[in-house]
């Protein structure tokens, strides 16, 4: 099953998606492997406080962590593992603005292809994105890019997605 998880900055989708992943694992036979993917580089105070406070919330749930900050198709995984990937947004941006910024539909494509890589051996695949399109400000050029590449991203793991699921306050609404 693939589901994607979204919501605003501080929503509680982050730990919704743990404990889903954590559900479907326990609810089905086989491989009982939860792996955690990692994409928030440790860049900075805040950086690191989200990082620790992401490990301490999967804290004891027995995830195995991979930091892949980029290239998510290189990632080992066993067959049918059960992953969550922590986050689109945090991915997007890695894939867009490493040394130069890139063009938005080669990085679309790179990504969309990791996912899809992804899903074909996974049993559960979990992925959180973030809603940053509702504060109508207009950025400079390559944020206003960024921001369109997340929303491409978004359209396509809604469509191969068996369930989409908003969380707002903690309290999760299902899309489809």
């Amino acid at each position: 099953m693939m589901v994607t998880v979204t919501g605003g900055s501080g929503s509680g989708k982050s730990e919704f998606a743990e404990n889903m992943l954590a559900e479907l694992v326990n609810n089905a036979k086989g491989n009982n492997k939860l792996y955690y993917i990692a994409t928030m580089k440790p860049y900075g105070e805040d950086a690191a406080w989200r990082i620790n406070r992401h490990q301490k919330l999967r804290e004891g749930k027995g995830f195995i962590t991979i930091e892949c900050y980029n290239n998510i198709g290189r990632c080992m995984l066993q067959s049918k593992s059960n992953v969550l990937l922590e986050c689109m947004s945090n991915l997007a941006a890695n894939e867009m603005f490493t040394e130069t910024i890139k063009d938005k539909y080669s990085v679309y494509h790179k990504i969309c292809s990791g996912i899809d890589g992804l899903k074909e051996i996974t049993d559960n695949l979990v992925i959180v994105t973030n809603d940053i399109f509702a504060d109508g400000v207009i950025y400079d050029k390559s944020t206003m890019e960024y921001i369109e590449l997340l929303g491409m991203v978004n359209q396509y793991l809604a469509k191969i997605s068996d369930r989409v699921i908003e969380v707002i306050y903690s309290c999760p609404l299902v899309i489809v």
